[in-house]
Order: structure tokens, then C-alpha cells, then sequence
């Protein structure tokens, strides 16, 4: 029998320790090593299996083993933490590493793109930015609150109503000039947002997947580039509920013999991404009941359905779940490379197949 070799690496900043297996069970060599000395030593090797963690440099270096002609496979690290026997050290992380790819039950994490990778980037600045954003328009409504000015709820009303504090001399020079300052700040977090969200959709034009995904309501460029760079081919998922548990969009179960307990939403995978579609189902949502208002008599089936949920259930577990009815229908839209067609309720594939049987 074919002799094949499972090596195991720690990735740090520096310092890589491998743990090699020729044998389940057994490890029969180990280095401590830089990251040049960690290149050549799998440039000299035979093609092998590497297992990695999935953290956020294995990408990159799962990239470039491959090209040398080694088959790389990326874990969850969640679950190679239950295998670490005895304290944690490297080459207790790397046998982990080994004895958590024995088990089948363990789904590998694909290895990204660069392109998924610079997606991921944009999305993580655009969203520290709103956050810094955030952050300066808070602390300029606590300080004017302090001196007796309050501001209405609405981001777009901080703003102006600091600029005319400031231009009646309301404020004193010190802490004029300290407001000034901020709003610079501020200003400048809007410009860099636009910007990422300008790079958004620049990098969109050329991914066939994000403008079937925007076609799909409550999923927008967000959304769509989102789902991209987080999933990569959905091909990986056997069926859309599939794609809506790793976004920690379905029930926590807690069954039992006859009993079954469904609890609420699991919330694994990526809490921005399931932010992301949850926003968007409410954006479903509140568009459903607008032209129900409006006495609009014909509504989209999704929007029927999430308005007679959440009459039953309320508006926030109706967000949930049109969240993980939208990830489902991403799914199947990404899957057959459709489009979404409201209009009909069926999608222009199954129309121009039905259209050429007759």
C-alpha cells in the first residue's frame, strides 16, 4: 500500500511548529521552524496532505502550498480545540491538528481566493470605519448633552446642529476647537466609507454571482459581496438550509428520544453576514407593509409571508426567519445561476423552459 504523509503545521507570526504522521495515531517527526525554513521545507517534500487552522493567514499560505502540489485542508479551529491533550503548547495544537482530521464529521474550511480575501478586507474596513463613526457621533451628543444641548435620534441631524452651535458661539474656544476636530474626523470616515463602498461595487461588475444575488430582494451590494467572500462556491452546501446553519440562521436543537426542542437561532458563522441579511429582511419587511398601506392588493410571496409571521410571531422573530428564507434563496439562485423574478414568482430559467416545451 501507498505510503502517504498527513503534516501538520501551527501557524504564528514567526514560528511554525509541524508535526508530521505516516501512521493515524503516530507522530514520527516534528520541527520548530521560521517561515522561510517552514517554505523549504515543503518545497522539498512530496506532495502531502497539510492541515492548517483555519485562521486568517492559512488562506494565503494554503495558496501557496497548493501550488507546490500539496492538498491543503483547513479546520475549524472550535473544533481542533477539543482534541488538545495537556496544556496548551504548538506541538499540542499540531497533534490536535492531526487527530481532529481523523474525523470525517469535521467539514474542512475551502481555501479563499484573493479576490474573496480582498472582498473580506473592504467589507472589515468599511465596517471599523462605521463603527469609528459611530463612536465620534455618540461622543459628540454625551458632550453637548452635558452642556444642556440635546440633538434628535438620526445620525444626519449631529452634524448640522453641531456646525450652528459652533457658528453662534454657544461653545467656548477650548472645547470649539476640540468639536471642530471631531467633525473633521467625522467627515473623513464618511469619505473613507464611500470609498470602500465605491471599491464594493467597482469589484462586483466583474462577479457574474453578486448581480444574481442583487436581484434578490433585501440583498443588495452588501449583501451579495458579502455572501461571496464569506462562502466562495455554494457548491459546498448541499441544499440552501444548509447554507442558512453556517450563518447561524436556523433553531438550536435540544432533542431527545420523542421529544424534540427547538430553541432560538444558533448564531454561528459570521455575525456581520447574518446582521447583513437580517437588516435586509427587515428591509423586506418594511416595503411589504408600505405598499400594503398603500393598498397594494398583490404582494411579492415573500413579503406576504413575512407579514402574515410577523403579525403571528412579531416583527423581530419575522426578521429571523425571512433572513434564513433569503440565505435559502441566495442559495438556490447562486446554485443554478438564476435570477430572482418576483413578478411571477418563478425564476426567468423556469419560465424560458417552460416557454421552449411549448
Amino acid at each position: 500500500m501507498e505510503k502517504h504523509t498527513t503534516i501538520a503545521v501551527d501557524i504564528a507570526k514567526n514560528v511554525f511548529e509541524i508535526a508530521l504522521s505516516e501512521r493515524p495515531g503516530n507522530v514520527s517527526e516534528r520541527r520548530r521552524c521560521s517561515r522561510s525554513q517552514m517554505l523549504a521545507f515543503f518545497r522539498g517534500r512530496e506532495p502531502s496532505t497539510v492541515v492548517l487552522e483555519a485562521c486568517g493567514a492559512a488562506h494565503q499560505l494554503g495558496r501557496t502550498l497548493a501550488a507546490m502540489g500539496h492538498r491543503v485542508r483547513l479546520l475549524p479551529p472550535a473544533h481542533v480545540r477539543r482534541y488538545v491533550l495537556g496544556s496548551k503548547t504548538d506541538a499540542a495544537d499540531a497533534t490536535a491538528l492531526l487527530e481532529a482530521n481523523r474525523n470525517e464529521q469535521i467539514i474542512p474550511v475551502p481555501v479563499k481566493t484573493e479576490a474573496q480575501q480582498t472582498l473580506s478586507a473592504i467589507h472589515r474596513m468599511r465596517s471599523g470605519w462605521m463603527r469609528s463613526r459611530t463612536a465620534r457621533l455618540n461622543m459628540l451628543r454625551g458632550v453637548l448633552r452635558e452642556l444642556g444641548v440635546t440633538i434628535p435620534v438620526g445620525a444626519r441631524h449631529v452634524q448640522p446642529r453641531v456646525i450652528e452651535l459652533l457658528g453662534s458661539g454657544q461653545v467656548g474656544h477650548p472645547l470649539a476647537a476640540l468639536l471642530t476636530a471631531v467633525l473633521a474626523e467625522i467627515q473623513q470616515l464618511d469619505q473613507n466609507v464611500a470609498e470602500a463602498e465605491r471599491q464594493l461595487k467597482t469589484s462586483a461588475k466583474d462577479i457574474d454571482s453578486v448581480r444574481r444575488l442583487e436581484t434578490i430582494p433585501g440583498i443588495g451590494l452588501l449583501s451579495a459581496t458579502a455572501l461571496v467572500a464569506s462562502v466562495g462556491e455554494p457548491s459546498r452546501f448541499a441544499s440552501g438550509r444548509r447554507l442558512a446553519s453556517f450563518l447561524g440562521l436556523v433553531p438550536r436543537e435540544h432533542s431527545s428520544g420523542e421529544i424534540r426542542r427547538l430553541g432560538s437561532i444558533t448564531k454561528r458563522g459570521d455575525p456581520y453576514l447574518r446582521t447583513l441579511l437580517i437588516q435586509g429582511a427587515r428591509s423586506v419587511l418594511l416595503a411589504a407593509a408600505r405598499r400594503q398601506r398603500a393598498g397594494v392588493k398583490t404582494l411579492d410571496r415573500l413579503q406576504a409571508w413575512g407579514l402574515d409571521l410577523a403579525q403571528r410571531r412579531g416583527h423581530n422573530r419575522a426578521a429571523v426567519a425571512v433572513a434564513s428564507k433569503l440565505a435559502r434563496l441566495a442559495w438556490a439562485i447562486w446554485s443554478h445561476q438564476d435570477v430572482y423574478c418576483s413578478a411571477a414568482h418563478r425564476t426567468a430559467s423556469t419560465i424560458a423552459a417552460e416557454a421552449s416545451a411549448h
